[in-house]
């Protein structure tokens, strides 16, 4: 089973990278983020295409998540159980051959010590009493998607420079280290320890060529899974490709 996850910077702007990534890879799922598309123009038809059956959650121009899987899901979850009509949407969970994946886009914060990073670690508590509350970690149990936090130097290209920074600042590393706490284990780091390996580049100041990077997005599992792991990767093929997302995608493989 091959999981993956990518935020994609705009689905419709990026759909042409999509569907060529998922005809290439053929992953058996791929969770997507920042679909910035409000549902009724998400684009089914073309996903069906290439062979994924989908469940979304987006809004107009901002936010939104996704999960693209060949063999179509069930029990599906919309946010969070007490968010309110005006909600941002950052969270879909669903069981999928017998995982359950839950496919977060973690607020970026903008600023330490903003109002939008109060949000951000108010988010992440969230997510943890959601966790606490839906799930058994004895279970096969999925975290993915972009954390928007970087969890250790070797994460950062330049540990110095990114210091109390946004994605990298103390309470952040500790708030997702609260939600990794429930249970899970990194997949990235059970099968590649030195650093040197990102996930987000910024457009800005040839961050891709010159390989300036932070390890943002991830694949998280409960115990059951970990036992199950193959391997994982970063793939920065379409971050070369033209037009393309500043983040790359990440992938996992189970037995």
């Amino acid at each position: 089973m091959k999981i993956a996850t990518w935020n994609v910077n705009s689905l419709l702007a990026r759909l042409p990278h999509v569907t060529r990534w998922l005809e290439a890879e053929q992953p058996d799922v791929l969770c997507v983020q920042e679909t910035k598309c409000t549902d009724d123009k998400f684009p089914t038809l073309e996903l069906k295409a290439v062979g994924y059956e989908c469940v979304f959650f987006g809004q107009q121009s901002y936010n939104g998540v996704a999960i693209l899987s060949r063999s179509g899901a069930a029990k599906v979850q919309r946010g969070f159980p007490d968010d309110g009509p005006g909600s941002q949407t950052r969270l879909l969970a669903a069981d999928i051959a017998g995982v359950r994946i839950v496919d977060v886009y973690i607020p970026n914060g903008q600023m330490v010590g903003s109002e939008k990073y109060q949000f951000k670690l108010e988010w992440m508590k969230q997510l943890r009493r959601f966790l606490d509350a839906s799930y058994d970690n004895s279970t096969p149990v999925l975290l993915c998607g972009d954390f928007n936090v970087a969890p250790e130097e070797r994460d950062v290209h330049d540990p110095r420079l990114w210091q109390n920074r946004i994605l990298f600042s103390e309470p952040e590393k500790a708030a997702l280290q609260h939600v990794k706490d429930w249970g899970f284990t990194d997949t990235f780091r059970l099968h590649t320890e030195e650093g040197g390996h990102y996930s987000w580049w910024d457009y800005r100041a040839g961050g891709f060529r010159r390989n300036l990077g932070l390890r943002i997005d991830h694949i998280w599992v409960s115990a059951p899974l970990a036992a199950r792991s193959k391997t994982t990767w970063i793939d920065k093929g379409p971050r070369q490709w033209e037009r393309p997302s500043d983040h790359a995608p990440v992938m996992a493989e189970f037995d």
